[in-house]
């Protein structure tokens, strides 16, 4: 299974809780942070809730 890097790069400042705990379940926790995680649907889920403040490669 392929594998993704992603990177918070915009700020959590002012945005709605929902979005904080995703991005917080995703394992990420201050600015251009990066974790590396498995190509599942529940991953791509999170990461399309929050896309406006990730980036994300195939590692």
């Amino acid at each position: 299974m392929a594998k993704l890097k992603i990177t918070l790069v915009r700020s959590l400042i002012g945005r709605p809780e929902s979005q904080r705990k995703t991005v917080r379940s995703l394992g990420l926790t201050k600015t251009n942070s990066s974790v590396i995680h498995e190509d599942t649907p529940q991953i791509r889920g999170m990461i399309n809730k929050v896309t406006h403040l990730l980036k994300v490669e195939e590692v």
